[in-house]
């Protein structure tokens, strides 16, 4: 079996724990995933099966979230799994005063992970370090943030506030629950957070482990196809004789230009339409090429 797995991933579960459990209901060594989503996140989690893991590295970095902040309170994970370390009421708060200040967050930004997140530090995880109380410096970064749009808010004692928030890879939604009550000087926490869209998949068309479950007992479970959340690249087609050399790892000269084409990774396809992996375009002795970069299906 290979291809991929859109999954709804639920509360409480790792991302580790879905690819084991998906592991045993398919009886399938080779599963993966792309994007991990904290214990407490929901939503949106996909999964590669057999050949489709070396896949992975290809999917579109793009993501959407549904998250709840809660203002006035901190806590030592950014979410309210950790320990709450600050806590102040803020009923004078409005959303008039927030919606400027959330305008911050939206384009290239510069952000600092939260401390208790998978993010390697000289070797190790940020999450070990925190847990043994270890004082790391955790090293900014660049991440972008297409849109942020408010969907509700709620003026309580401690207020709440729900918004959809597109963003690239790597962006943590925590941080940005953390850095808005920092500007707003009231503290800040995720409260909730559900991953509605991941590298080309989308939460309505995703299944839980308990609809896969099901559907593998009733022998009607079929997965993606390997190229479908591939649709980002180009693509091209090679007649047979040139798909045959380019599946024996042999580089295939061509003749339109590559420095037209971006990005240079794409989608190889025989007369068939079978999906035949992923190329490469490039150049040597200003010889045009489309270069194997991973043969998934041999001719």
């Amino acid at each position: 079996m290979q291809g991929f797995l859109n999954l709804n991933k639920s509360f409480g579960w790792t991302s580790h724990d879905c690819v084991a459990k998906t592991r045993k209901f398919l009886r399938l060594k080779r599963v993966g995933h792309a994007g991990t989503l904290d214990p407490a996140a929901t939503g949106v989690l996909p999964i590669a099966l057999g050949k489709a893991t070396r896949l992975l590295q290809y999917l579109p970095g793009e993501k959407a979230y549904k998250a709840t902040i809660r203002l006035g309170v901190r806590t030592t994970t950014d979410d309210l799994q950790g320990e709450i370390i600050a806590s102040q009421p803020c009923t004078g708060l409005s959303l008039e005063v927030i919606e400027p200040v959330l305008q911050q967050f939206v384009g290239k930004i510069e952000q600092i992970p939260p401390i208790y997140s998978a993010i390697q530090v000289q070797g190790k995880r940020l999450y070990d370090l925190a847990r043994k109380g270890e004082d790391v410096e955790v090293p900014a970064r660049i991440v972008e943030v297409f849109k942020i749009e408010v969907l509700d808010w709620r003026e309580e004692e401690f207020p709440e506030l729900d918004v959809a928030i597109a963003c690239g890879a790597g962006t943590y939604i925590r941080a940005i629950a953390r850095d808005l009550g920092t500007i707003l000087q009231t503290g800040g926490t995720l409260a909730a957070l559900t991953r509605t869209q991941s590298s080309g998949f989308d939460l309505a068309n995703s299944l839980t482990l308990t609809d896969l479950e099901a559907k593998v007992q009733a022998g009607t479970f079929q997965p993606l196809l390997p190229d479908a959340p591939l649709q980002h690249l180009g693509s091209i087609t090679l007649p047979p004789t040139s798909a045959q050399k380019w599946c024996q790892g042999q580089r295939i000269p061509i003749t339109f230009n590559v420095l037209e084409i971006s990005p240079k990774i794409l989608r190889i396809y025989d007369e068939d339409e079978r999906f035949l992996g992923i190329g490469k375009l490039g150049n040597l002795d200003n010889e045009q090429l489309l270069v194997p970069e991973m043969v998934f299906e041999s001719i």
